[in-house]
C-alpha cells in the first residue's frame, strides 16, 4: 500500500476518533481521570479514542506496527509505525476546555511521511504527506513569512519530565525578544498553528512522539523549519521540539538553547 493510500486512511481514521472523542467531551463532567504524574493525567476517553483507532489501523493496515500512548506497541512487517496520540491536550479535555486534538503521525525508513492533527471542536483538519505540502482542511497553509519576533506569538509548551527552570528562563526571554508568549495547552495543536502561521513557533524542553511527529511533518511541509530530530529514536525517548518560520526560526532556535540548556 503506498503512502497516500495510508494518507487517505489516516484522515478518515483521524476524523472518526474525534467525533468518538468529541462525545465523549460533552460529558466531561463524568469522565473517569487517573493521574500518570505531574499534570499527566489520562482519562477513559484517551483509553477508549485509543483502541478505537487501533483497531481502524488494524483493519485498514494489518501489517504495520503501532505505537500508542496509553497501550503497548504492537508490531508489524510492512516498516511502517502508526504514531499515536488519542486526545492531547487532556488536562483541557477533562477541564471543559475545548482545545484538544487527535495525532496520527505514521514513520517509515526513519522519516515522518503522513501527519495528522484534528480540531474536532474547530473542525479544523491539519496534514501533510511528506512531499506533498501542508493544508487546513482543503486549504494549503504556510508557516509566517515575519521576520521580526516582535510581530507575533510564540508558543511555548511545558514538560513535567524536565525541570521548572527551563520554561521560567523560555518566558523570560521571549518576554525580552519583545514577543507575546503563548500557550493553549495542547503541543500538538501549537505546532499545527505554526503550520498555518498562525503563531511564529513553538519550543518545548520535551514531548513524546505521539505528541510532535506529525507536527514536525507539518511545519517542514508548510515551509518552516524544526530543530532536527532523530525519528527512530524519538519513536523510543521523544525529544526537545524547537519549530517556527523560517525567518524567525534561528531566533527561537537561540532562546530555547539558552532556555533549556
Amino acid at each position: 500500500m503506498p503512502h497516500d493510500a495510508r494518507y487517505t486512511i489516516a484522515r478518515r481514521i483521524a476524523r472518526e476518533a474525534g467525533n468518538l472523542a468529541r462525545d465523549y467531551f460533552r460529558n466531561w463532567q463524568t469522565l473517569a481521570v487517573d493521574a500518570k504524574g505531574h499534570q499527566d493525567f489520562v482519562s477513559e476517553a484517551d483509553k477508549e479514542v485509543e483502541l478505537a483507532v487501533r483497531r481502524m489501523l488494524a483493519e485498514a493496515c494489518p501489517d504495520d506496527a503501532i505505537l500508542g500512548e496509553e497501550g503497548a506497541p504492537t508490531a508489524g512487517s510492512s516498516g511502517y509505525t502508526w504514531v499515536i496520540d488519542p486526545i492531547d491536550g487532556t488536562t483541557n479535555f477533562i477541564n471543559g476546555i475545548p482545545q484538544w486534538c487527535v495525532i496520527l503521525a505514521c514513520v517509515k525508513d526513519g522519516e515522518v511521511v503522513i501527519g495528522v492533527i484534528h480540531d474536532p471542536m474547530a473542525d479544523e483538519m491539519h496534514h501533510a504527506m511528506k512531499g506533498g505540502g501542508a493544508f487546513c482542511n482543503d486549504q494549503p497553509i504556510r508557516c509566517t513569512a515575519k521576520t521580526s519576533l516582535r510581530d507575533g506569538s510564540l508558543g511555548v509548551g511545558f514538560s513535567g519530565r524536565r525541570e521548572i527552570e527551563g520554561i521560567k528562563r523560555l518566558v523570560s526571554l521571549a518576554c525580552d525578544a519583545g514577543t507575546v508568549f503563548w500557550r493553549n495547552g495542547s503541543g500538538g495543536l501549537s505546532l499545527a498553528y505554526v503550520a498555518s502561521g498562525r503563531i511564529l513557533g513553538y519550543a518545548e524542553a520535551h514531548m513524546n512522539a505521539w505528541d510532535f511527529l506529525a507536527g514536525y511533518l507539518l511545519v517542514h511541509e508548510a515551509g518552516g523549519r524544526m530543530q532536527q530530530v532523530d525519528v527512530t529514536a524519538a519513536l523510543a525517548e521523544g525529544g526537545r521540539v524547537v519549530g517556527g518560520g523560517a525567518a524567525v526560526f534561528d531566533a527561537i532556535q537561540e532562546m530555547a538553547d539558552r532556555a533549556f540548556d
